[in-house]
């Protein structure tokens, strides 16, 4: 069995990640710890959990976890984790971070987007980007994984082929995308509090949201080329869930037909990506609390665009279940294990 452990369980994604990680077959939950002082008891993380599991979920310590777990996942907020990330590390541990401070290959970009400097710059290098069904090869033989965020996970499991084979003009790609509010995490602010997000729905870090730069290295990856997006988050009134549009131009030669078969011949083989027949699309409902990315697309043959929609749990495919799927890949477990 392989010994996990979760470091900072107690928010949205480490406790999603904790459940996930207890019915998988093939790993044990070691450890868990919290930011805070004192231990707690993981029913009251996880009131569903089985009377027979006994963990606590306790305060953070270097030592313990080292000597508990064989993997590290990290579920602490951005600019903390790269430094408990180079230490386990330097312990030979194997890392799986789902903060954002392992995500850019550019140092520079963290002081614009993220607020800081980037201490381990070095560690930008060997990060593998944990985009399971398209970094698979990298991701299993990989100590530290950068599990992407959940923003840029379905626009680009959806852009990267049609991007690939010169079927979208690059330069022409627009993305709006609405999130339930857990994408927000617990850290209480106003407008994640029942009152304001209850019947409402808005628009918010227009132009200036810290995905941009992940999901522009991930499409420039792909274009071989420098790609720039309008990217607009919204913030949909339920507690789990994206819904992203994309729209791009398309090149001469891309109809609808050759877009889904470029997309059915990537991920044919991909237990987690579906890709919806024509004239249906993917809603929220559908994938919640599931590790399925569904894709939908037409072209607008009166305005000549390409309109392509995706679905995924933020909570899942957008964060632990990606993290576990990744952790299946790099020590060779079934891919849907404790995902179906």
């Amino acid at each position: 069995m392989l010994n996990c452990a979760v470091l900072g369980a107690t928010g949205y994604t480490g406790a999603e990640l904790t459940k996930l990680l207890l019915a998988h077959p093939h790993v044990r939950v070691s450890i868990l710890t919290t930011r805070q002082e004192k231990a707690i008891p993981i029913e009251e993380i996880l009131p569903s959990v089985s009377k027979k599991i006994k963990l606590q979920i306790t305060p953070y310590s270097f030592d313990e976890v080292k000597k508990k777990a064989d993997v590290v996942f990290l579920c602490l907020p951005h600019t903390e984790a790269m430094t408990v990330g180079d230490q386990f590390l330097n312990a030979g541990k194997v890392v799986i971070d789902l903060s954002a401070d392992f995500r850019l290959k550019d140092p520079e970009l963290y002081p614009k987007w993220y607020g800081v400097q980037h201490n381990f710059p070095a560690r930008l290098k060997q990060a593998v980007y944990g985009l399971s069904e398209v970094n698979r090869a990298k991701i299993k033989k990989a100590d530290l994984i950068s599990n992407p965020g959940c923003y840029p996970t379905g626009p680009s499991l959806a852009l990267i082929p049609l991007l690939k084979k010169k079927l979208i003009n690059p330069d022409s790609i627009i993305i709006n995308a609405a999130s339930g509010v857990s994408g927000a995490g617990k850290k209480l602010v106003a407008a994640t509090h029942f009152c304001e997000a209850h019947e409402n729905f808005n628009a918010y870090k227009v132009n200036k949201h810290q995905h941009t730069p992940e999901i522009e290295q991930n499409l420039s990856q792909a274009a071989g080329k420098t790609v720039k997006i309008t990217f607009v988050p919204h913030l949909l009134p339920i507690s789990r869930g994206i819904l992203a549009t994309l729209y791009a131009e398309p090149t001469r030669q891309a109809t609808e037909a050759k877009l889904r078969k470029v997309l059915i011949s990537a991920y044919g083989d991909d237990v987690f990506i579906r890709i919806k027949p024509g004239g249906q699309f993917p809603s929220t409902k559908e994938v919640q609390h599931t590790n399925f990315c569904d894709i939908g697309l037409s072209v607008d043959t009166r305005t000549g665009r390409v309109v392509i929609l995706t679905a995924i749990d933020n909570l899942v495919k957008g964060a632990a279940g990606q993290a576990v799927q990744n952790m299946n890949i790099r020590f060779g477990f079934p891919e849907e294990a404790g995902l179906l």
